[in-house]
């Protein structure tokens, strides 16, 4: 997944890539992610003029923990992937882009763009932030760390606003 900058703009060649990556690396130590499976990429690199555009998807298999339960819950994410690059020492046409578009571009100091960074930059930006098993999920409990989806405990789970605490006892006998 690497590119020769100036050749690729300057011969405004097309490219596509379709690979597997192991990205089983980026989640070493994190608990919240039990199993990845290969990250997919299959992206269309085309270059112009100043810049190069890369356009495609990602998607990956991955085995998480539920956010309230722990249970494992399995999720196919899709990511949309778009980015422009340019050489650090090429410029981009004022006419053809505003500023806005122009800040847009990440600029490369290397003669070779690799692409793997930036993929898994976004692999992890679209982690799902708090992953559940189901949208009616009862989580743990709180005291005894029971799992409510499985069974019910006798733990006491009033709520008492610690500003009225020390009067919860004052009506008792």
């Amino acid at each position: 997944m690497q590119f020769h900058m100036q050749e690729t703009m300057s011969k405004g060649l097309k490219a596509e890539v379709n690979e597997q990556l192991d990205v089983s690396a980026l989640f070493k130590g994190r608990q919240d992610v039990y199993r990845t499976g290969p990250l997919h990429v299959s992206l269309q690199v085309a270059g112009h003029e100043g810049f190069i555009e890369v356009d495609g998807k990602l998607a990956v298999d991955l085995e998480l923990a539920c956010s309230r339960c722990l249970e494992p819950v399995h999720d196919h994410i899709v990511i949309p992937f778009s980015e422009k690059f340019k050489a650090a020492t090429s410029v981009v046409e004022s006419d053809e882009f505003t500023e806005e578009e122009i800040s847009d571009f990440i600029e490369v100091k290397a003669d070779r763009l690799d692409m793997k960074p930036y993929v898994e930059e976004a692999l992890q930006l679209f982690m799902p932030f708090a992953p559940l098993c189901s949208d009616d999920c009862n989580g743990l409990c709180p005291n005894c760390g029971q799992n409510l989806n499985e069974h019910s405990c006798s733990c006491d789970t009033a709520k008492v606003d610690v500003r009225f605490a020390a009067l919860k006892d004052l009506f008792k006998e």
